[in-house]
């Protein structure tokens, strides 16, 4: 980088904090509270869609999804997320951030307003179109994570860099409260206004017709804060790192740069700034300069974002499993069918309220201070512990007046996890990578992440089963049983521990400093002069 591109970034670095920061926070994280209902919420309405679609005449316990049908309920999304990632975070870095941030969210408008549609002539039918929508639903939700990441980090000043990454990240907290929040709202409604009987006692009438609705008003709900987002997300301009960057028009970002951040710059055009439209990279990502420069980071983001999110996915989507093997949700068969739904969205809103919201905001609030380093490391350590603390006298938490110390040490699971790697993992790829490929890397990070929620969402549906062949849920093989599977949590949770060391402290430095753009000579940039009135100095850019 010359030493007058320098500049205009530095202007950034240094840019007191302001109102805009706080709107692009709400406009980038509207999108990640809306993605975070998204996933989470097919969570809390999957024993009702067993229950009207897979019912069995004269079975003893309500009706359950297939295996195959479960797993892809579950898992679709996270591989529609996973594509979206790649393609969204590449198409980032070639056409800009701002002109690819719309699209991703019309994508999560459109597919959760047809999730709540879905038709068909068989259950398998409803199941299917389900499916079709939440994949593209997943695919706008996987260009969210490196556009919304990016975009924050190149609007952010220095100094409080993390903590507005990590804020728009936080919301993802809030989506998965009001998911469960919602669900509280609507099973409750539908449960006053259409009295049922349990199953045990009349296994028919147990679940009314009008059940039906309750999970496609859920699912459908999530369009709503999404379409309330799009106007400001198309009134956001270009990021100024990549106009001046990537884009090489210094005059443009020194324009964008004036009217976001209400500093007033004159920004005059200087004749070298017709030079070339098109910069010359001096390394691609397939490169040995970037294997050399970045590659053990790159290593270092995916495995851990890839370890984390197997034990956060799969903990997240079957609390409800979890929570009914340990006797803390009331068996099947004693509720009808719509008050199940209020069960288990009551003590997912209750682990939520206490252990999630909490954790992703004290990230926010200390990710700039302690560092990302160690407040990645230590969440991974305590996740360990306490997964570990869960499994191990696994017995006896199953005793009735041990519940309440099992929630609790389940939450702060939780909160380790949120105040640890599930915040740091969506931070610090936005920041260690050069402007060029810096939207590609998150995308290839989180797309790691995917595939771990994948394994997660997969995995531990077969693996928590019983071992004794009489106590799994209908369809399923004899797995290892929740105890195990637990232990297998905390093992991985251990492997995040070893491989955080491979990634970076970033803590304090500006993106081109630790990226290292600020050695790299790039000839051919644009020039402009920006005057600054209130300082009256002249700043070259």
């Amino acid at each position: 980088m010359t030493k007058k591109g320098k500049e205009v970034l530095n202007a950034l670095d240094a840019a007191k904090t302001q109102m805009y920061h706080f709107t692009a926070i709400v406009i980038a994280g509207m999108g990640f509270f809306t993605d975070a209902y998204d996933l989470f919420s097919i969570s809390l309405v999957t024993k009702l869609l067993g229950r009207i679609y897979y019912h069995v005449d004269g079975s003893k316990k309500p009706g359950t999804l297939p295996p195959n049908v479960a797993a892809a309920v579950n898992g679709v999304a996270f591989c529609g997320t996973l594509a979206g990632q790649l393609f969204f975070g590449w198409l980032g870095d070639k056409l800009g951030r701002k002109k690819v941030y719309g699209i991703t969210l019309m994508v999560m408008v459109l597919c959760s307003l047809g999730s709540g549609l879905s038709f068909g002539h068989s259950a398998n039918g409803v199941m299917a179109t389900l499916c079709f929508f939440r994949f593209w639903q997943g695919f706008g939700i996987g260009g969210d994570y490196p556009l919304s990441a990016t975009i924050m980090s190149e609007y952010a000043n220095k100094k409080t860099r993390g903590a507005f990454i990590a804020a728009v990240f936080a919301m993802q907290g809030f989506g998965i409260l009001a998911g469960g929040i919602v669900s509280l709202i609507v099973s409750s409604a539908f449960d006053h206004a259409f009295d049922a009987p349990t199953y045990e006692v009349d296994p028919v009438r147990s679940t009314v017709p009008q059940a039906d609705y309750v999970w496609r008003i859920v699912l459908m709900f999530g369009a709503i804060p999404a379409l309330l987002t799009y106007y400001w997300r198309m009134k956001m301009p270009e990021t100024a790192r990549y106009t001046a960057l990537v884009a090489r028009n210094t005059k443009q970002a020194a324009s964008d740069m004036s009217k976001v951040l209400q500093v007033d710059l004159i920004a005059e055009e200087d004749p070298s700034a017709s030079s070339s439209s098109n910069p010359t990279s001096p390394f691609g990502l397939f490169s040995s300069e970037f294997a050399r420069r970045h590659g053990l980071h790159l290593l270092g983001t995916t495995t851990t974002w890839f370890l984390l999110d197997i034990a956060y996915y799969s903990s997240n989507l079957f609390q409800k499993d979890i929570y009914t093997a340990i006797g803390w949700i009331p068996a099947a068969e004693t509720m009808n069918a719509i008050h199940e739904v209020f069960t288990v969205s009551k003590a997912q809103t209750l682990i939520a309220l206490c252990g999630t919201v909490p954790g992703y905001w004290f990230t926010v609030a200390f990710i700039d201070t302690l560092g990302r380093f160690f407040i990645q490391l230590m969440g991974f350590i305590f996740m360990t512990i306490f997964m570990f603390a869960l499994a191990i006298p696994y017995d006896h938490w199953k005793h009735r007046e041990n519940r309440i110390g099992f929630l609790v040490m389940y939450s702060l699971t939780m909160f380790f996890a949120n105040f640890g790697p599930n915040a740091t993992t969506f931070v610090v790829p936005a920041e260690i990578f050069p402007a060029r490929l810096r939207s590609t890397c998150h995308g290839i990070s989180a797309a790691a992440g995917k595939a771990g929620a994948i394994v997660g969402a997969f995995g531990f549906l077969y693996a928590a089963q019983s071992s004794d062949s009489e106590k799994t849920d209908a369809g399923y093989p004899p797995g290892i049983g929740v105890r195990n599977s637990l232990l297998m949590l905390g093992s991985v949770n251990f492997f995040g521990v070893v491989f955080t060391f491979l990634v970076p402290e970033s803590k304090g430095k500006s993106l081109e400093e630790i990226s290292r753009e600020d050695e790299e000579q790039s000839g051919g940039d644009a020039a402009a002069e920006m005057t600054t009135p209130h300082s009256g100095r002249t700043v070259p850019v």
